[in-house]
């Protein structure tokens, strides 16, 4: 397996590059009959069903969903009142019970899709992995996958996954002899790709963010798309750009989606405390904690003060200039703050749902606390609906394929591409710098990323 940081050109096994494999790449000629097809897919994890719009969008038919939270199994059913809806764990899912609820025999359906809990490999969180009862669950999707035999599979997760140990540090029992390959770093992806690998699918997995693909957002995933073809999956390079030297048309920002003129269709929100109000008054839109004099920064932060760290989301206030931050499921948290540009608030639901993307008539069941929640937790429907088109390219192109037969040569494969975007720095040579300065307007020349490689059509 091998971890590349560009989409074309990617280098294979024994230092072959894609023009040498002898595998065939998914060509763009197909790229506009997808809107003639409507395959149908198999959802797990479905939650607010961000990744199923996404791949509606892209001519897929849901079949039937899985879902074990309660409010999330409410809110599908309030916009999606046909669609079949297993709310079991997914532990308790089988072919019989899909094919049951679906009303028809899903083994060999076009796609299963689904984005296993991400909680465990969140670099924001402890990183318990297969440890927390949530990592495990990635291998519930695996389970599926072999049961149901879908021509191909799009797994989504965290970036975090890509560098998960098996075992993650401190979390081995007490005098267990651990093998070290077990330990490092993306030893948790690589295993679960060998398991697909062994049950005839080649994976190909892509590091990507939404904002360049044209949402309003940044946000990086992980998608993993599978499939039973020995096919490049050609996972698009990114439409939008914040880099002069890309030439591309800018980021859109959060003042095109919730800016002037914004009608909000659910003006409910989870709003900061009195005490949070008190200091985010003092932030300029675009600022955050370093835009507090010192002795108050150390007042509101206590103990977080003195960690290391950008911390660049404390007491952090939007701007309209930007593409707004990862939409979180706490924005009232001081350490998480989605604090609305002009007005001292947190970000309303509507604004929140607007920002991921979703249809302005699709409603969240629960207090203000629950839909954050589940638009929190939503994957960009922007995403979905890019990885769908993708999956629709794949398929048509493996029409007069057969499955494979043996292991890919190329499967395994983790190509970035530009999933690390920089907009803005809040701090820099000992000074604040000005919230209305972009990360490019300072001089910088280079993020440490790759340069796009950009395909003439």
């Amino acid at each position: 397996m091998n971890s590349n940081h560009s989409s074309s050109g990617a280098i294979g096994p024994n230092g072959t590059t894609s023009a040498d494999r002898p595998n065939q790449k998914v060509t763009k000629r197909t790229k506009n009959n997808t809107s003639c097809l409507s395959r149908k897919y198999i959802s797990l994890f479905s939650g607010a069903m961000g990744l199923d719009i996404g791949l509606e969008r892209a001519a897929f038919k849901c079949v039937v969903a899985n879902e074990i939270d309660g409010l999330a199994v409410e809110t599908i059913k309030l916009n999606k009142p046909d669609l079949p809806i297993i709310s079991d764990s997914v532990e308790e899912v089988t072919v019989k019970t899909l094919s049951k609820a679906a009303g028809f025999d899903v083994a060999g359906i076009d796609l299963l899709a689904g984005g296993p809990p991400c909680q465990a490999f969140s670099v924001f969180g402890q990183r318990k992995g297969l440890h927390d009862g949530r990592g495990r669950m990635i291998f519930e999707f695996f389970r599926l996958v072999d049961e149901v035999r879908p021509k191909t599979f799009l797994m989504e997760n965290v970036r975090g996954l890509h560098s998960m140990p098996l075992m993650p540090k401190g979390v081995e029992s007490e005098g267990q002899n651990v093998p070290h390959e077990q330990t490092e770093p993306g030893s948790l992806l690589r295993e679960l790709i060998r398991q697909f690998e062994s049950i005839g699918y080649r994976v190909d997995c892509y590091l990507v963010n939404s904002v360049n693909y044209g949402a309003p957002q940044i946000r990086e995933r992980l998608l993993c798309i599978g499939s039973q073809f020995d096919l490049d999956p050609d996972f698009p390079v990114p439409k939008y750009s914040n880099r002069p030297i890309d030439k591309l048309p800018p980021f859109r920002t959060l003042g095109d989606v919730i800016g002037a003129g914004f009608d909000d269709p659910d003006p409910s929100l989870m709003n900061f405390s009195p005490r949070k109000l008190k200091y985010l008054a003092m932030v300029p839109p675009g600022g955050n904690w370093r835009n507090l004099p010192i002795e108050v920064q150390k007042e509101s932060m206590g103990k977080s003060w003195y960690l290391k760290g950008g911390r660049s989301a404390y007491w952090r206030k939007l701007s309209f200039d930007f593409p707004s931050p990862t939409v979180v499921t706490m924005p009232n948290h001081a350490g998480t703050s989605m604090c609305h540009p002009t007005e001292l608030r947190a970000l309303t639901v509507g604004e929140m749902a607007a920002i991921q993307e979703f249809p302005r008539d699709w409603s969240f069941v629960g207090s203000p606390t629950d839909k954050c929640r589940q638009i929190g937790n939503a994957v960009p429907p922007r995403l979905g609906e890019a990885a769908g088109q993708v999956i629709q390219r794949l398929l048509q192109a493996s029409e007069k394929l057969s499955p494979l037969k043996e292991k890919p040569v190329s499967s395994g494969r983790i190509i970035h591409i530009r999933p690390h975007v920089r907009t803005r720095s809040y701090f820099r040579f000992g000074e604040v710098i000005n919230e209305h300065t972009g990360y490019y307007d300072q001089g910088h020349t280079s993020d440490e990323q790759i340069q796009l490689s950009l395909e003439v059509a």
